[in-house]
C-alpha cells in the first residue's frame, strides 16, 4: 500500500490505523511524488487525499490510468461535496471516503477496492450515484482542459509564476503562457485570481484546514456500508 497526503500527521495517523492489517511500503507528499512512487513501487493499493501541491489526487489518478498503472485507488477526502467525489469516481478511483469516517470505514473501502468493487461513504452514497448519472447526460457539454492545461491551473491557482511553473513542468515559459491563456478563454476566466476561485470552487486546491483528529477519532453515523455506485 502507497500512501499520499501532504500533511505528515494526517500520514502517521494512516499508518497507525492500517499497518496492522496492510503492508505499507511508503507515502508521498504530493501529486508528483506520488506519481514517481505508484510507477516504481506498483503497489496493489493507493490511498490519497485529493488537495495535494504540485498535482492534485484526481488528476494524479487519470495520469496513472492514462499509463495503465492496475493499482486500485481509494480516495480519501474531506471533501463532501458530490460534485468532487464523481469526478475522482470517474477519474478512475475505486472508493471514496469521507475523512470524518476513516476510522469506521476506510479498511473496509480498501478491501472492498481490492475485489473490484466500488465503496463511496453512506453519507454520500445515494446523492453520489443520482450525481453520476445526471453527469453522464451533460458530459459532452462539459468545458474539457487537457491534461497539461489542469496542471498549469493548479500551479497557477498555488500562486506559482510563469517561469516556476516552466521549471516544475519543464516546458518553455511561453508554453505555460499560451496554456494559461488557453484556460482563461475556456473557462471565461480573465485574471489569475479569477482562476484560482475557479479552483478553490472545483476541489482542485483548497484553502481550508483539515481537522486531523478525523484520522483517529470518526463519527457514530456512518455505518460499514458499500456503495453500489455505478461508473
Amino acid at each position: 500500500m502507497l500512501l499520499a497526503d501532504d500533511h505528515a500527521i494526517v500520514l502517521d495517523g494512516l499508518r497507525r490505523l492500517l499497518e496492522s492489517e496492510f503492508e505499507i511500503v511508503d507515502s508521498v507528499g504530493d501529486g508528483w511524488a506520488l506519481l514517481e512512487c505508484a510507477a516504481r513501487l506498483n503497489p496493489d493499493v493507493i490511498v490519497t487525499d485529493i488537495s495535494m501541491p504540485l498535482l492534485n489526487g484526481i488528476e494524479a489518478i487519470r495520469r496513472m490510468k492514462k499509463d495503465r498503472l492496475r493499482c486500485k485507488v481509494v480516495v480519501l477526502s474531506m471533501h463532501g461535496e458530490i460534485e468532487i467525489a464523481a469526478e475522482a469516481l470517474r477519474a478512475g478511483a475505486s472508493a471514496y471516503v469521507l475523512k470524518h469516517s476513516v476510522s469506521d470505514t476506510l479498511s473496509h473501502a480498501i478491501r472492498e477496492a481490492l475485489s473490484g468493487r466500488i465503496f463511496v461513504s453512506p453519507r454520500i452514497a445515494t446523492n453520489l450515484e443520482i450525481a453520476l448519472e445526471s453527469a453522464q447526460q451533460e458530459e459532452k457539454h462539459a468545458i474539457q482542459l487537457t491534461h497539461r492545461e489542469r496542471e498549469v491551473l493548479q500551479l497557477v491557482a498555488e500562486g506559482r509564476t510563469i517561469r516556476g511553473v516552466s521549471s516544475i513542468l519543464k516546458i518553455a515559459t511561453r508554453t505555460v503562457v499560451f496554456h494559461k491563456a488557453n484556460i482563461m478563454d475556456k473557462l471565461g476566466r480573465r485574471t489569475t485570481a479569477d482562476l484560482t476561485q475557479y479552483a478553490i470552487q472545483s476541489g482542485i486546491i483548497d484553502i481550508r484546514t483539515p481537522d486531523h483528529a478525523d484520522i483517529y477519532h470518526a463519527t457514530a453515523d456512518d455505518s460499514v456500508v458499500s456503495g453500489s455506485v455505478a461508473v
